[in-house]
């Protein structure tokens, strides 16, 4: 079955960076696209980002261009999020998700940005 895990949450300042991981397994991974959503208090999960099935093609959230790079590692099955100048409106709940016939999603890891 798919199995998403996401690791590399915590508590960081203001500017400061993060880098999230999320292995996977249960499917074929290099033939799916892998995106990275998020989930603040109150708010709706929203995307944040998005990569092909390759490293080539990549989106991302208005909130984050320029802050935020997904990747992935088809050896490894593993995509990552790195984060920098991080804000503290990007405190949430981060998934890792993939769609395969449905939705799937990790347990998600937990961003605290503050001073």
């Amino acid at each position: 079955q798919v199995q998403l895990v996401e690791s590399g949450g915590g508590l960081v300042q203001p500017g400061g960076s993060l880098r999230l991981s999320c292995a996977a397994s249960g499917f074929i991974f290099r033939l799916y696209a892998m995106s990275w959503y998020r989930q603040a208090p109150g708010k709706e999960r929203e995307l944040v980002a998005q990569i092909s099935t390759t490293n080539t093609n990549t989106n991302y959230a208005d909130s984050v261009k320029g802050r935020f790079t997904i990747s992935r590692d088809n050896a490894k099955n593993t995509v990552f999020l790195q984060m920098n100048s991080l804000k503290s409106e990007d405190a949430a709940v981060y998934y890792c998700s993939v769609f395969s016939g449905n939705r799937f999603w990790g347990q998600g890891t937990q961003v605290t940005v503050s001073s």
